[in-house]
């Protein structure tokens, strides 16, 4: 059987020759340069298509000074990153971002602090373009070394006062959620009014608890449990609520995971939900809210559209590096109501 015929990898020079241009008219066309005519564009774009060019990375790098490659850094371990819902839709969101930019993901994440100069060294040798990170925490040096590496980043999430100064961000409008939430129960009637919080060294966790001391202000401290974000942790924290008040008739939980935790509790302890306790949370993420029984109230929040906003916010960054100061943004949030209150 004679050996199958390779097919010649098109070159510039075909495509050059197919458009009638010259090499270095389709070089910078198929780079992203300027100084081009529309119509040699399309016309060079037709003839990179009819012959299927793809461009020589390597080659093509020498001439961007760019790698093609984002680094998404989430500080939290594995198994957070696998078991909450948020990840998954907040990475999607960046992922088709980035792949319309026609730019790579690199998925880093922390197990811990000895990751930290691991990851900085990766940062700072040159692999990536620029870093998105997400789900940092107040005392940990990773902004600060992101920052050192010189490696343009957007964060996720409001920057803790330990960030460096001007760090460009996307957040969702945390506080104003958490009073959204907690107004509602307050305007069904509710009067004892508890509120499970995120870890305190996450400013979402933070804010959303400032957003329940804005309309509750002088709130009973024993109506205030602290979690740290999974399923578990809420439930726990529900015990204890329950423990020390247990004729409170409603709870806000700083995230639905927690919150859907929380209604498992109340169910166990022979409680209706909500005729007893009302229960809010935060996110609308998946079949964690609309799937509950009873399906939960919570304040909704853009996460995949937060994590196409921090590529674009990136992607400013890049194309325009003398620009400087924070290019921040919060997303609006709303009350979804459901059968939870």
């Amino acid at each position: 059987m004679p050996e199958q015929m390779m097919t010649p990898r098109p070159t510039l020079e075909g495509v050059a020759a197919r458009a009638g241009v010259s090499r270095a008219t389709v070089s910078r066309v198929v780079n992203g340069g300027s100084g081009v005519r529309q119509p040699l564009i399309d016309k060079v774009r037709k003839a990179v298509e009819e012959l299927g060019y793809v461009p020589n990375q390597a080659a093509r790098s020498l001439v961007t000074q760019r790698t093609g490659a984002v680094a998404v850094i989430i500080a939290e371990p594995e198994f957070r990153v696998f078991s909450d819902p948020f990840f998954e839709r907040h990475v999607r969101g960046i992922s088709r971002e980035l792949s319309t930019n026609d730019l790579q993901l690199v998925l880093l994440w922390v197990e811990g602090e000895s990751d930290h100069e691991r990851i900085a060294r990766y940062l700072s040798g040159g692999h990536v373009d620029g870093a998105l990170a997400f789900s940092l925490h107040s005392d940990d040096r990773l902004a600060q070394l992101i920052a050192h590496s010189r490696v343009p980043c957007v964060f996720g999430g409001r920057p803790a006062a330990s960030y460096p100064p001007g760090t460009p961000y996307v957040d969702c409008d945390n506080r104003g959620g958490a009073r959204a939430a907690v107004s509602h129960l307050f305007s069904a009637g509710r009067s004892t009014i508890a509120h499970i919080a995120g870890p305190s060294d996450q400013t979402s966790a933070v804010d959303r608890a400032a957003g329940y001391h804005d309309v509750l202000v002088d709130a009973d401290p024993d109506l205030f449990q602290r979690g740290d974000f999974t399923e578990e942790s809420g439930a726990r924290a529900m015990a204890a609520l329950l423990d020390r008040r247990p004729g409170l008739d409603a709870v806000f939980a700083a995230n639905d995971l927690m919150a859907r935790g929380a209604l498992r509790m109340i169910l166990e302890r022979g409680l209706r939900v909500p005729d007893d306790v009302a229960v809010v949370g935060f996110d609308d993420v998946g079949d964690i809210a609309s799937g509950s029984v009873p399906a939960l109230t919570t304040v909704r929040q853009d996460i995949e559209g937060m994590g196409r906003l921090m590529v674009r916010r990136l992607m400013r960054r890049l194309d325009h590096p003398e620009q400087t100061g924070a290019d921040s943004v919060i997303t609006p949030t709303v009350l979804v109501q459901r059968q939870s209150s």
